[in-house]
């Protein structure tokens, strides 16, 4: 098996790996970044990004880490298709395996494999992705604005997005497929004090509706096996996220759902030398400008890092 020793190593392309690396390569760390099954990360399966600064007209996912990746090339960063299948953080240099064929060795490693969306897994449901379907609503909601548009989901997610759909839509149903909410009572009385929200319990979706111009309504069917079919332009889905951090469970922290712990104000995992930047190590905001500034984060405590090592 071939081997490679680097000073830094980022696994992960999106916004958070993009920008340790263009930190660390202007630090002449060196770095080399291996992309992952999803090169340029969620935001390149999303359509227009209007929330990200210094996009002022909006840019769609694509281009924006299209931009990063330049960014980040231009300072010297060495970027790769591969994915990271092992890792031994049991000793130094730590031991990372890409694609099942190459060992790197590495002084230090940023970890930005982010968070995997939840969707219903309908066929209709995939088809229709950036053209009306969404699992953020924080991201894609304000292109809705004034229309109809559902939110599946009972937790406190679905509650904050039902709630944030409310402020701009013009009607927000949520489709609940227990008969009940499992958010906190505060999100739900926020939802039931909220005239343009319509709660179907004990709902679930069968298919999603639509033709070229993209969504157009959902086929729901209740406990007793009736249908409903509604109009809505909007299908948010809020049945939660699975962090990509299976392969670092033998050695590193992570909280109950999974994601990696660090330390407060620090992209710090428990292990020395070891850094988690982006929507990997946040269960709470998963915005793409917050990735990229724990990104910057992971490249400058690498850097202090690999200075004490000399």
């Amino acid at each position: 098996m071939e081997n490679e020793h680097i000073r830094c190593l980022i696994i992960g392309s999106g916004p958070a790996g993009l920008t340790a690396a263009i930190y660390a390569s202007r630090a002449n760390l060196g770095p080399v970044l291996y992309e992952g099954i999803t090169p340029g990360g969620q935001l390149t399966q999303t359509g227009d990004v209007e929330n990200f600064p210094g996009y002022p007209d909006g840019v769609s996912g694509i281009d924006m880490m299209n931009d990063l990746r330049r960014q980040a090339e231009r300072f010297g960063a060495e970027i790769r298709f591969g994915v990271a299948t092992a890792v031994d953080f049991s000793r130094r240099p730590f031991r990372i395996t890409i694609d099942d064929s190459k060992t790197i060795e590495a002084e230090s490693v940023i970890i930005a494999t982010g968070a995997t969306a939840k969707y219903l897994g309908l066929e209709s449901e995939q088809h229709f992705r950036g053209s009306g379907v969404s699992a953020c609503a924080t991201c894609d909601g304000f292109f809705y604005r004034g229309q109809d548009v559902a939110v599946v989901g009972g937790g406190d997610t679905a509650c904050e997005d039902a709630a944030y759909l409310a402020s701009i839509c013009r009607k927000v149903y949520m489709v609940v497929r227990k008969p009940h909410l499992r958010a906190s009572k505060a999100m739900q009385s926020k939802v039931a004090a909220t005239p343009n929200i319509e709660i179907l319990f004990e709902h679930v979706t069968a298919e999603v509706l639509g033709d070229q111009n993209g969504v157009n309504g959902l086929m729901l069917i209740d406990k007793d096996g009736q249908r409903l079919q509604i109009g809505v332009t909007g299908l948010f889905v809020a049945v939660g996220h699975t962090p990509n951090t299976e392969l670092f469970r033998n050695y590193l922290d992570r909280d109950p759902q999974g994601y990696l712990r660090t330390h407060p104000d620090s992209t710090r995992t428990n292990i020395e030398g070891v850094f988690a930047a982006g929507d990997v190590r946040d269960p709470h905001f998963r915005q793409a400008v917050v990735a990229a500034a724990s990104g910057c984060m992971a490249a400058l405590e690498c850097e202090r890092y690999l200075l004490l090592q000399q």
